[in-house]
């Protein structure tokens, strides 16, 4: 097949020979090294000319070289089409992470508008997690903040009810929303349902879009009703209709078109990519959210070969090019893509084709846009430029705090690049709930996937220093057991590939607990026992009046206290990881703790409550709470609760 022997010779026979009888069909190919990691995923329109390309010619010692010399084993997948094709490949990506593609991490988070049209007032909520048919949501917003600002001027415009269901049922009189003009009292009749539900079908109209619409119709009722002389309901609609157009005077409206658009913008620099997506929805300018590829400067140079990158485009503009491609394909896969997308580089059309198909409706790229869309589009660039600009002064100052901390405690260079750190804390309520959390600081960031909690069980309510053996214990026991293994052993174990778990097999290279010298005379007897370093032990110990920025460090191993300068950047490091380490610690415990006092576990160990009849007595009363005031007569209209266990269940919460 024409290989030349500097590239083919690292080459097993078998793989030159998979590769020759590869055939001209469109699918999908993985590249897999000798211990199992998955190297790349790629699609191909042409299947042997495509993975061909990477065996005909010596890479040298470029990234993609590297990757190539690694290569012991070939799958593929063969598919109908090339729009097939593409679609797995993203599919592979995000599930399976390869070492040489560009990855945008997952993302739900994702907030919605939900619109409860189940009840007979519907309510109007910010709404996060998977969706219900029986309900309607708008959306997916860029962040909180655009969902909350989009309630408020429904509030302000239609005067929809925002309070939870169970409040609702349960009003005597007007809340406070009511007399400001935010809510127009259903929940005690101030309104039909008739009316509200207009009101309902207008705020639907105006999140679609639909404003000119919305506007007609309250013109024509004000009208119709100055005409019948109702003129205190006609002056209703009239300041309705003001607070309408003022919003829309203050909205970034789209003129003559009321589609879904996502705006996306790519920078890049020093080795790091940005995508900017900013989302319109309805005409209306939601914001915009940044994100950041992993692996991108080693990915790129991969897929230089690539089909993406062919047109022998600059360099720069190729690059920008792959990172649109692969953020596109990996986002809408599991995020609804709107039928148009601005960006100033064009996208694959097959991948465009293929979501549109997948999303069900057709998709369209506007490149030159005009007008508004041109404006969404420079400030689309120029947020992407200055959200990469800050997380590259981001890294390089964390950089600088590792590297100062380091120098501190005596490090070489080398082990400051490659700095682990992990830290502890305790958290509870009076010894109520008590957990503790292990936060992991590596590669000059903090690593929320590898973050840990610990339920503490079997100790004295509010003793710390038990709850610091029982954790340190637990986390470091595997790190005794794995340093006795045999090294051949400990080699076969590596070579699996799963880089969390060799991270959680070893010694970090500090460990620091949240406390002064019991916290860290405790760490000591914890390690002693395990066999383990004491070196890496530092307690953070409160300075004089407990006061922030005086914090010293305290060691295992017998030497001095440190006292850091206050504005020292080492200092600074070793804050942001303790107090990281207290958050995550106080939100497990809160959680926890509302748990226990919500009385969930309450209703579990009722006789006869199951999943099924625990979840329908939740949704009907809106919450423990409603449950508990229910009477025995209300519980019974939940289906399942007949009246021995309707008795049962009150008697028990009572």
């Amino acid at each position: 097949m024409g290989s030349d022997s500097s590239s083919s010779s690292a080459h097993s026979a078998e793989l030159l020979a998979q590769v020759a009888a590869l055939p001209h069909l469109p699918g999908v190919y993985r590249y897999f090294a000798a211990d199992g990691v998955l190297l790349y995923v790629g699609k191909a329109r042409d299947l042997r000319k495509r993975v061909s390309s990477y065996f005909q010619k010596d890479h040298g010692g470029t990234r993609i070289g590297l990757m190539v010399s690694r290569i012991v084993r070939l799958d593929t997948t063969v598919t109908r089409t090339e729009a097939e094709a593409l679609l797995l490949e993203n599919n592979l990506i995000k599930t399976q992470h390869p070492r040489y593609n560009i990855l945008f991490r997952d993302d739900k988070s994702y907030p919605y508008l939900q619109i409860t049209t189940a009840h007979a007032f519907p309510r109007v909520a910010y709404y996060r997690g998977a969706t219900d048919r029986r309900q309607q949501y708008f959306g997916p917003y860029p962040n909180a903040w655009s969902v909350k600002e989009s309630i408020a001027v429904l509030q302000k415009v239609f005067q929809l009810r925002t309070c939870e269901d169970t409040v609702f049922a349960n009003r005597s009189r007007p809340c406070l929303l009511h007399q400001i003009h935010r809510c127009t009292a259903p929940c005690v009749g101030k309104i039909s349902r008739e009316d509200y539900a207009r009101d309902i079908e207008h705020a639907v109209r105006f999140l679609r879009g639909d404003h000119s619409v919305v506007l007609g119709d309250l013109q024509l009722q004000m009208q119709s009703l100055s005409e019948a002389q109702r003129f205190e309901e006609a002056a209703v609609l009239r300041d309705q209709i003001a607070a309408l157009s003022g919003v829309l005077q203050q909205q970034s409206m789209e003129v003559g078109s009321t589609q879904d658009v996502d705006i996306l913008a790519v920078a890049l620099k020093g080795g790091r990519a940005c995508v900017n997506l900013a989302m319109v929805r309805g005409g209306r300018h939601l914001g915009d959210r940044a994100y950041f590829p992993s692996q991108v400067q080693a990915a790129l140079e991969v897929e230089e070969a690539s089909e993406v990158v062919e047109a022998q485009e600059p360099a720069t503009r190729s690059a920008v090019q792959s990172v649109l491609h692969a953020f596109v394909a990996q986002h809408y896969i599991q995020m609804a893509p709107p039928p148009v997308l601005v960006c100033a580089e064009p996208i694959d059309p097959d991948l465009l084709d293929a979501l549109g198909e997948h999303a069900g409706h057709r998709m369209q790229q506007v490149m030159q846009p005009r007008g508004q869309r041109r404006e969404w589009l420079d400030m689309a660039q120029k947020g992407a430029q200055i959200a990469l600009a800050r997380l590259l002064a981001e890294e390089g100052s964390q950089r600088e705090r590792t590297a100062a901390l380091a120098q501190a405690l005596g490090l070489d260079a080398v082990q400051a690049e490659s700095l682990r750190m992990e830290c502890f804390d305790i958290s509870h309520t009076a010894g109520e709930a008590t957990q503790a959390s292990c936060v992991v600081y590596a590669e000059h960031a903090m690593q929320p996937a590898q973050y840990r909690r610990f339920r503490i069980n079997d100790i004295t309510p509010g003793d710390d220093y038990a709850a610091m053996r029982q954790v340190l214990t637990r986390r470091y026991k595997r790190v005794a057991e794995a340093q006795m293994q045999d090294p051949a052993a400990k080699d076969a174990a590596q070579a699996e590939g799963d880089a969390r778990k060799a991270d959680i097999a070893r010694l970090p290279d500090l460990v620091l607990v949240d406390g002064g010298r019991g916290q860290v005379a405790m760490a000591r007897e914890v390690f002693t026992e395990l066999g383990l370093d004491l070196s890496v032990i530092v307690g953070v110990e409160k300075g004089e009046g407990r006061k922030v920025g005086l914090e010293e460090l305290v060691f295992a191993d017998g030497r001095p206290k440190l006292t850091l300068p206050a504005d020292s950047a080492a200092l600074m490091l070793v804050a942001q990881i303790r107090d990281e380490a207290h958050r995550f610690a106080i939100t497990g415990m809160r959680a926890a703790r509302a748990k226990v006092r919500t009385g969930g576990s309450r209703l579990e160990d009722i006789p006869g409550i199951g999943p099924k009849r625990r979840a329908s007595l939740l949704a009907r009363f809106g919450g423990i709470r409603g449950v508990e005031a229910a009477s025995e007569d209300e519980l019974m209209t939940v289906d399942g609760i007949s009246r021995e266990l309707a008795h049962m269940l009150y008697k028990a919460l009572h």
